[in-house]
């Protein structure tokens, strides 16, 4: 990755989300430069999803012609592909995570809804705990917990989102609330995208989906722990900033359609301190069941595991070498007798 790319792609993070920029500033920097990477390229394509209009389609069909071109070895002419482009061939991204975000994007594009939670975590798994793989990847790890865990945090991550902006989505027709969730609170989803205005239904829901997301993030603490010593403290400062925006969207007296929650920077300077604490001593984590929009993502991670014959240590290699000559010896050797024992 050049450095002018690396210059043009901090930029675009820089302005595009504090939160994740405040908790990137904590990753060394051989981790930094690839994470400021992706999150740039993801960065563009959902801007260009956003800003394509009734050119929606045409747009989707770009990024994907920009996404083969980055797997063939030969991205565009952009900074963040050239830069994405390195990441991958550095890290051994499977085109699988990066395709399922762009699947995310396109269902931005279709405008769907999520008629109850499992289909939202369908929906969460592609535009984030996709994200969440390919950064416990540029971070080194690839054992399968550890994967899954970071698909969790980005979908916890997600949850959080949609709390915060429900009333400036609901303002630009798009609602991602569990319909079944609203149903049962006596709102209707059509009356509510017609006129966004509070129902005390819409912030139980709010409340309930940012429940689930608790869930999440405990789930993901136990990956945390398992990440390289370095990159700890950067993950749980985003896991706290991240929590402390849906309890802000969550709180009783807070309106959720009409404000979006926000972290005071004091505040955030706080919970950043807290991530330092969590680094050294660890919040008990809950294990549950990896949520079924994930497995596929950490599927998909899998077989490098296997493959990747540079991550192994390298007296793991010379002594699978050893014990293969040895085996190998044996054979002759048995061979040997075999053939002098012959009438």
């Amino acid at each position: 990755m050049s450095q002018t790319d690396d210059t043009a792609c901090t930029a675009m993070l820089a302005s595009g989300s504090r939160s994740f920029h405040a908790a990137s500033r904590l990753l060394p920097r051989r981790v930094r430069r690839a994470a400021t990477a992706l999150y740039a390229f993801c960065r563009v394509a959902d801007d260009a999803i956003d800003n394509a209009g009734a050119d929606q389609d045409a747009a989707l069909a770009d990024l994907s012609a920009r996404l083969d071109a980055i797997y063939a070895g030969a991205p565009r002419n952009f900074p963040e592909d050239r830069a994405f482009a390195a990441v991958v061939k550095q890290h051994f991204i499977p085109k699988e995570l990066p395709a399922a975000l762009l699947e995310g994007f396109a269902w931005d594009a279709q405008g769907r809804t999520y008629a109850d939670f499992p289909a939202l975590l369908e929906y969460a798994a592609r535009v984030a705990g996709a994200v969440g793989a390919m950064m416990a990847l540029v971070m080194g790890t690839r054992a399968q917990a550890t994967i899954a865990r970071a698909c969790e945090l980005g979908m916890a991550m997600q949850l959080s989102n949609i709390a915060r902006d429900v009333g400036e989505d609901a303002r630009q027709g798009r609602i991602y609330l569990p319909l079944d969730w609203l149903a049962e609170e006596g709102v209707d989803a059509a009356d509510f995208l017609a006129q966004p205005i509070y129902y005390v239904g819409v912030q139980n829901v709010v409340a309930r989906l940012l429940g689930e997301a608790d869930l999440l993030y405990r789930q993901a603490a136990s990956g945390i722990a398992q990440l390289p010593w370095d990159c700890r403290a950067s993950i749980n400062a985003a896991r706290r900033l991240y929590e402390a925006i849906g309890h802000a969207a969550g709180e009783v007296a807070f309106d959720p359609v009409e404000h979006r929650a926000v972290v005071p920077a004091r505040r955030k300077a706080m919970l950043v301190t807290r991530a330092l604490v969590d680094t050294v001593v660890p919040a008990a984590a809950m294990r549950g069941v990896m949520p079924e929009a994930a497995r596929a993502l950490v599927q998909a991670c899998m077989p490098l595991e296997a493959t990747v014959e540079t991550r192994k240590p390298i007296w793991r290699r010379a002594e699978a070498r050893a014990v293969w000559m040895i085996e190998l010896m044996a054979q002759i050797e048995e061979r040997q007798q075999a053939t002098a024992g012959r009438p």
